[in-house]
This record gives C-alpha cells, sequence and structure tokens, in this order.
C-alpha cells in the first residue's frame, strides 16, 4: 500500500468540500470522499470536519490516500436481482434500497457487482480494452 497526500487551497467562498474534491478527484466517487472525510484522512487548516461544510475560500486542504498496491478481486454472489429488462448489451435493473452499489472497504461483498458477475459472468471476463463494459447509474446505497 502506498500513502499520497494532496493540498489543496479552496478558492471558491461557499462551496461544499465534497464537492471541491469531487472535482479534483474524478476516480473517487462522492461517497467514498464523504467516507475519506468522515474518516480524518481530509483535514481544513488542519482540522477534521464534515462533507457538507462550506469553504469560506482560502482555507489549506490536506487530503490522505491510501493507494492498494493491488486490486482486490470481486467475488461473484448469487444475490436475487428484480431484473426489469435485459438482452445481450443492456440490462435495467431495479436495485432496492441500501445496497451499496460498488465494493470498497467495509463493502467488499453483497453489492450490485458482485450479484451481477454471478448472474453474467462474461462481463468479468472481458479483457478487451475497446469493449468496456460498467454500470451507468446515479445511485449508490
Amino acid at each position: 500500500m502506498d500513502e499520497r497526500q494532496l493540498e489543496l487551497t479552496a478558492f471558491m467562498p461557499g462551496q461544499r468540500l465534497d464537492k471541491l474534491l469531487v472535482e479534483h478527484l474524478p476516480d473517487i466517487s462522492r461517497a467514498q470522499i464523504q467516507a475519506l472525510i468522515k474518516s480524518g484522512a481530509v483535514l481544513v487548516d488542519g482540522q477534521t470536519t464534515k462533507p457538507g461544510v462550506k469553504l469560506k475560500g482560502g482555507e489549506q486542504i490536506l487530503i490522505t490516500l491510501i493507494e492498494q498496491d493491488e486490486e482486490i478481486p470481486i467475488t461473484p454472489e448469487n444475490i436475487e436481482l428484480n431484473v426489469v429488462y435485459d438482452d445481450e448489451v443492456l440490462a435495467v435493473i431495479d436495485k432496492p434500497a441500501g445496497m451499496v452499489v460498488h465494493p470498497a472497504a467495509g463493502n467488499e461483498s453483497g453489492t450490485l457487482v458482485n450479484a451481477i458477475l454471478a448472474r453474467w459472468p462474461q462481463i468479468g471476463e472481458m479483457d478487451d480494452p475497446d469493449k468496456r463494459m460498467g454500470l451507468v447509474h446515479r445511485l449508490d446505497k
């Protein structure tokens, strides 16, 4: 594991901390950023704070990220899904409230991705970089 620190200065008064970090860390979901803030991995002027705090402008923000050396394998799990529609290229799923979409620290199993890999194992077998299967959603837990 590698630890990486990122320093930012807040320039826009009134902007929420979590939204600012989403702009600067596009590979990390807003939910993951909120979890980082809550865990104390994000300091504003040396202090822990809440994800929704509105910045005044000029604050120094320090983010400590711990990067995994290797990807954690995702295990297919036979979890019942409410499949509204599916064909050879598309599936529409009515995700239950409270189900996390992507595995992450603290939620490595029981996620929508675990269920999808069990139902459609070919998704996990794709390795063609020109064909990317993925989730299109606006919801999480």
